[in-house]
This record gives structure tokens, sequence and C-alpha cells, in this order.
């Protein structure tokens, strides 16, 4: 699929790190060194604007490296880039380690994955199909 891109910055477009990644690593872009305290979030740019064609978006998601090592997520993991979005696609970047986390630019800060997706259009009722979970939620069917 064919993603028009402008990219403001100074790094490389995001790439697939092999043939068969679903994701690409996003770079930040900044002027400066970015300090991310523990227990605080930043949003971080990547000066990169696509056009998605529409039925899909792209995620925007953790990198597994940085959450193990350091403790470093995104706060709306995933995050959504809708297909009529054409600002900054960046990062909510949330530090729930211990330690200080330095973001410079040209450092990979999450993946982003591109997602097809259908329209939902309600139906009213009055009751739905019954199943053997029934309305059980939240660790309804145990734990092992």
């Amino acid at each position: 699929m064919k993603v028009k891109v402008i990219n403001h910055s100074n790094n490389e477009l995001p790439q697939y790190a092999t043939p068969m990644s679903a994701g690409m690593d996003l770079r930040a872009f900044t002027d400066e060194p970015i300090t991310i305290m523990p227990g605080e979030r930043k949003l971080i740019h990547s000066c990169i604007n696509i056009q998605l064609p529409e039925g899909y978006e792209l995620q925007v998601r953790p990198r597994s490296g940085l959450a193990l090592k350091h403790g470093i997520t995104l706060t709306n993991a995933p995050g959504t880039v809708d297909a009529d979005y054409r600002g900054d696609v960046g990062a909510i970047v949330h530090n729930l380690g211990t330690e200080p986390f330095v973001v410079n630019n040209g450092d990979r800060i999450c993946q982003i994955v591109a997602k097809e997706y259908v329209k939902i259009e309600w139906e009213e009722t009055d009751s739905l199909d019954s199943t053997e979970r029934g309305e059980g939620g939240f660790n309804s069917t145990g734990i092992k």
C-alpha cells in the first residue's frame, strides 16, 4: 500500500527492520535532548505527516525493548492516527521506570503499524443473543 508522506525532520523515514516486521520504528525529532523523569509523560514529535487511504488507521505502539529496559511506554497505547489526520505523527511517551530517560533526535521512540478497519452501524434492539459467558466481564473466565 502506498502512503503519501512529508518528512519535515532530518531523520530517515520509518522502515521495516526485517521482511516480516509488522511495525516500523518512528524516530524522535527534537532540537535538543528531552528528559522524561520517572512518572512523567511528554509528547515527542516525529515531524512526519502522512496521508493514509480511507479505511486504514496508523497505530502508534510502544517498543518492547524500551519497555523492558527502561520502563518506557506510550500513555494511550495504541494511539490512533486517523486517515483524515494530516498533522505531526507524535507519541505520548511515559516513563514508568525509576531513572530519568533522555530522548535524542533520531532515537527510535515507538512503532507504527498500519491497520485496516471496518465501520460499524448501530442496530438498536431490546435483547442480545445469549452466550456461555453472558455478561461476565473482568476476570469472569478465571485465572487459569
